[in-house]
């Protein structure tokens, strides 16, 4: 592995989604993917497992639609902790009404994910991590596929009894699930890989671990990846014009003076930061804003 700028206990924050229906919105992330309501303002939920908030719900009906053809959100993806706890998600969305939003599958060596779009069309990954000992590195780059994984047998293998009993259970009568779910990354659409290189790896700091035609993929210590950016929709666009959709992702850094380094790298290299002394925003190429900050 080489030498990362950023720490090795780097994590990502929360993504905060532009919506137009906020109650049908927020319905879909409790009752079928099963996340708390961590906290309620007049125009805007916060939705997460216990009291991390790992999407944020902003509304937003003055927004038009977005284009499939823009940069912007490829996927959320939802890391479980087990593969029961992802098997639970996923009979959830079985059951709920919105399997129609299911759209695959993949083994990636790595990690077992299941995608599917959420009703304004914002992509979400549900998945799992195999051990890292698992995962096999050539050098510096993690290898990863994809391969079939059927649902059906998934569920087969994984679903416990009291996981099926919760899932049909009527969604005000749930009780909150102890198993931990976080963002495990981020997977952006962007309009170019090698300027999307300058920005997450030259200048925030990430190390490579994969590429692949139309894409990139980027970690700090050692994880497979906590960012990818693809041009597969999206190859030669240029700033995103305001819709729905992605509002912001967030990366957590361990201390204080790793945010503040990060802020000066990036003002060095000619990056419009906006700095508060607790937190550095600043957009990428093409108007993707990324909140860093110390948690």
């Amino acid at each position: 592995m080489t030498t990362t700028a950023l720490p090795a206990t780097t994590r990502m924050g929360g993504v905060v989604l532009d919506v137009g229906d906020l109650d049908a919105m927020a319905s879909f992330y409790t009752d079928t993917l099963l996340l708390d309501r961590v906290a309620d303002r007049s125009d805007q939920v916060d939705l997460g497992r216990g009291s991390e908030v790992l999407v944020t719900l902003h509304h937003r009906p003055d927004l038009p639609r977005g284009v499939r053809r823009s940069a912007g959100l490829f996927h959320t993806a939802l890391l479980h902790d087990t593969p029961a706890a992802l098997a639970t998600t996923l009979a959830s969305l079985a059951t709920s009404g919105h399997a129609n939003l299911f759209t695959g599958s993949g083994d990636h060596l790595v990690s077992q994910a299941f995608y599917l779009d959420d009703p304004e069309g914002n992509g979400v990954e549900l998945y799992v991590d195999r051990p890292r000992e698992q995962w096999t590195w050539d050098g510096d780059r993690v290898r990863m596929d994809t391969l079939f994984i059927d649902p059906t047998a998934f569920l087969a293998e994984h679903l416990t009894d009291a996981a099926r009993d919760f899932v049909t259970t009527d969604a005000a009568r749930r009780g909150p699930l102890a198993d931990a779910t976080v963002v495990g990354h981020v997977h952006l659409k962007v309009g170019d890989v090698a300027r999307a290189k300058d920005f997450y790896v030259d200048t925030l700091g990430f190390d490579v671990t994969a590429e692949v035609p139309g894409a990139l993929f980027v970690s700090a210590g050692g994880y497979h990846h906590h960012l990818a950016m693809n041009t597969w929709q999206s190859g030669g666009v240029g700033l995103r014009t305001p819709a729905l959709g992605l509002g912001r992702v967030d990366i957590l850094l361990p201390t204080a003076s790793a945010v503040a380094a990060l802020g000066a790298r990036a003002a060095a290299r000619g990056e419009s930061v906006r700095d508060t002394g607790l937190r550095v925003e600043l957009d990428d190429p093409w108007g993707n804003l990324v909140r860093v900050s110390c948690g």
